[in-house]
């Protein structure tokens, strides 16, 4: 979600809009998001299909984004409409009107669906068929992403709580809340599983791991800790996505640091003065980012050592870089979807993906990439490889 966007729900906001007419012309203009140049295409990038799903859900803030369980995509709209997708054709292989505002999801795990509706309700369907199969009140709008193991689906409220319900039925199984801060941003972010637990972020900068199973906290971590003497310099939100390779956790909070925790203990790996709510993404060697500023920021993994940054999207609400092929893909606030090389950021492919913003990160699975947009359009894409030559030679010949 974007730093603009999230901003509007801010109580300052009244008056950041209240003071508009004090700028001048030219100071409006550094305010405007970067101006996209031309570069040379190095990366051909194809759009393998695109299709409606819904309603759009631009400026609503909301959590919907593709999931896959490795056979059908699955995808939600604002509207109520949940989807199961053919990941080769995009074509739709069952469809469930739900009749609600969605604002999460869809997790999936165990042969289900799960998501998440403005009112509060988590609903669940089945993965084959899109039948319902129940529904829980969480007595609070969720804003991410659900996970499920061990027959318990786990969801993040917007009142700074942590959820678990049994995937049966959906009967509640614990709780487990941390203080809210009188002023904070809207949104949250999506638990992630470690082993037998859940990491989650709160909006008290904190980061705490429960067992799945017993809902007892393990481990607090303060990621971002609050400072300052207004509630505006104190927010300390954790409302991006939060990335686990191996045993390390990785994670960043709004006007704090980029965290790489040991996962056993919380234990503090190394820490990075970084401010950004749009989180981490990760692959085997680097971390992506993107600060409040939309600056895209590469580290390698292991020490968080700066490896590039990318200035090209200031202010164009960039999503948090995800890593494809030899790629970091980034959306953005007019619907364009910008490839950088992972190696050293420079731009090798842009595409649009719709007249809407892209406000979630892409999702990748396998070789594809699959992005939906503010519009309520889910885009499938691949990264096309050069022909082989006819007349090139056939290298396990030769050394055979």
């Amino acid at each position: 979600m974007t730093t603009a966007l999230r901003t509007l729900g801010l109580v300052a906001a009244a008056f950041i809009m209240s003071s508009c007419s004090l700028f001048k012309d030219d100071e409006e203009k550094e305010l405007e998001p970067t101006k996209l140049v031309d570069f040379e295409t190095k990366v051909n990038v194809k759009r393998l299909w695109r299709t409606k799903i819904g309603d759009g859900a631009e400026f609503l803030l909301v959590a919907l984004q593709p999931a896959s369980d490795g056979n059908r995509l699955y995808a939600a709209s604002r509207n109520g409409n949940v989807v199961a997708l053919d990941p080769e054709t995009g074509k739709a292989v069952w469809r469930t009107e739900l009749e609600m505002d969605l604002s999460a999801g869809p997790g999936v795990g165990e042969g289900l669906i799960v998501v998440g509706a403005s009112d509060g309700m988590l609903i669940a369907l089945d993965a084959d068929s899109g039948a319902e199969l129940w529904r829980a009140n969480l007595t609070g709008e969720s804003l991410a992403r659900p996970v499920i193991k061990d027959g318990t689906v786990v969801a993040m409220t917007i009142d700074n709580r942590l959820r678990a319900v049994s995937a049966f039925d959906g009967a509640e199984r614990w709780t487990v809340e941390q203080s809210t801060p009188t002023l904070t941003m809207r949104g949250s972010a999506s638990p992630v599983l470690v082993g037998t637990s859940v990491v989650a972020g709160f909006d008290n900068g904190r980061l705490v791991a429960v067992n799945i199973a017993t809902g007892d906290t393990e481990w607090e971590a303060m990621l971002s800790p609050p400072t300052g003497r207004s509630d505006l310099e104190r927010l300390s939100d954790v409302d991006g996505l939060i990335s686990v390779v191996g045993q390390d956790i990785y994670a960043s909070g709004y006007q704090g640091s980029l965290v790489a925790l040991a996962s056993e203990s919380g234990q503090t790996l190394w820490t990075r003065e970084v401010s950004s709510f749009e989180g981490v993404s990760a692959d085997w060697n680097n971390l992506y980012t993107v600060d409040e500023e939309g600056v895209v920021i590469a580290l390698t993994r292991r020490t968080g050592d700066e490896s590039w940054r990318q200035n090209a999207l200031i202010r164009r609400e960039p999503t948090v870089p995800i890593a494809f092929q030899t790629t970091v893909v980034v959306g953005d606030l007019e619907g364009y979807l910008h490839f950088f090389s992972n190696f050293d950021g420079d731009p090798v492919a842009r595409v649009r993906a719709g007249s809407k913003a892209v406000s979630m990160e892409p999702v990748v699975v396998a070789d594809r990439l699959f992005v939906q947009g503010d519009d309520g359009s889910v885009t499938a894409y691949v990264i096309q490889q050069p022909k082989r030559p006819d007349n090139a030679p056939d290298i396990s010949d030769e050394d055979a």
